[in-house]
């Protein structure tokens, strides 16, 4: 196949939403003008909010998934890009609400794809991520050959062979870490992970809005909520468990990160009492292999 041929093959965008405001809804016809198709997976948010996003369905033309309940992202990303796969897309795009795509985003992408020099083994491109609050920019490991290891989902562009390939998305894991595992499998596989300064992406994650200082020391709490405390806890712990072997110098980096933001959060949030037991609850259940989404947080 020529260069010429992959660039024009059609892009389908899976969005996932959880509780949408009208500001996402604008978000979706600059995602819609650079792809061949759209769907939209919906938590199960509230009828006032799955309403807006029908009537958005019906006027935008992009094909709307419903979720009574909220499923995690990891199933409602299983959803979108199996109608995907069903639809004849060979490549997806991957978002959550969080994220603003920018002008020119797909087109970059593909040029970057294009232009790697192992474009055949890179399975998963990620674009250059800035919080539009902070500006700021995540740090970014990579490994000998240049590439990263992890990156968020988030804006990444995929080729849909590659989850028969390797398997969907770990549902068992509900949120969080779903991005870093699937990360972590395509490497085991033999796949490489790809970057790029020339696409932008705009993601706020957490949020980490206001400076703390403890001990003559600076720092910015993430404050997710105390059932995301849970779910960070228990899929890092089983994480580790399942790659501490095949990235060790990885996993020990990452838990003396994960460490130290949990101390952060224990310093400088609030709820900390709650945010502290479903700590050990979700360290408990990572160690004791008990996964799925959990009730009672």
């Amino acid at each position: 196949m020529s260069a010429g041929e992959i660039i024009a093959e059609p892009v389908c965008a899976v969005l996932v939403t959880y509780h949408p405001c009208a500001h996402m809804l604008e978000n979706i016809s600059k995602v819609l003008a650079q792809v061949q198709g759209l769907a939209v997976v919906d938590n199960g948010s509230d009828v006032e909010e799955v309403a807006a996003l029908r009537l958005a369905s019906r006027t935008a033309g992009f094909h709307l998934i419903e979720n009574e309940e909220n499923l995690g992202v990891a199933d409602a990303l299983n959803q979108g890009v199996r109608w995907a796969k069903r639809k004849g897309y060979p490549w997806v795009v991957l978002f959550d609400q969080d994220s603003k795509i920018t002008d020119g985003f797909i087109s970059q992408m593909r040029a970057v794809w294009l232009s790697h020099p192992d474009r055949e083994r890179v399975v998963s491109l990620h674009p250059k991520y800035v919080d539009p609050e902070t500006g700021v920019e995540p740090a970014v490991r990579r490994t000998r050959d240049g590439n990263p290891l992890v990156a968020l989902t988030s804006g990444a562009l995929m080729p849909v062979w590659i989850f028969d390939k390797i398997g969907e998305f770990a549902s068992e894991y509900f949120i969080d870490c779903v991005d870093l595992e699937y990360c972590l499998r395509i490497r085991a596989a033999g796949y490489l992970i790809a970057d790029t300064s020339r696409a932008l992406l705009l993601h706020k994650a957490g949020s980490a809005n206001k400076t703390l200082t403890f001990l003559g020391l600076s720092f910015r709490p993430t404050h997710h909520s105390a059932s995301r405390r849970y779910y960070i806890s228990r899929n890092r712990i089983a994480m580790y468990r399942k790659y501490v072997f095949v990235f060790p110098l990885w996993t020990l980096q990452s838990a003396g990160e994960y460490l130290r933001e949990t101390v952060k959060c224990f310093l400088g949030e609030r709820d900390r009492a709650h945010k502290f037991r479903n700590f050990l609850l979700g360290t408990w259940d990572g160690l004791t292999g008990r996964m799925g989404k959990r009730d009672g947080l």
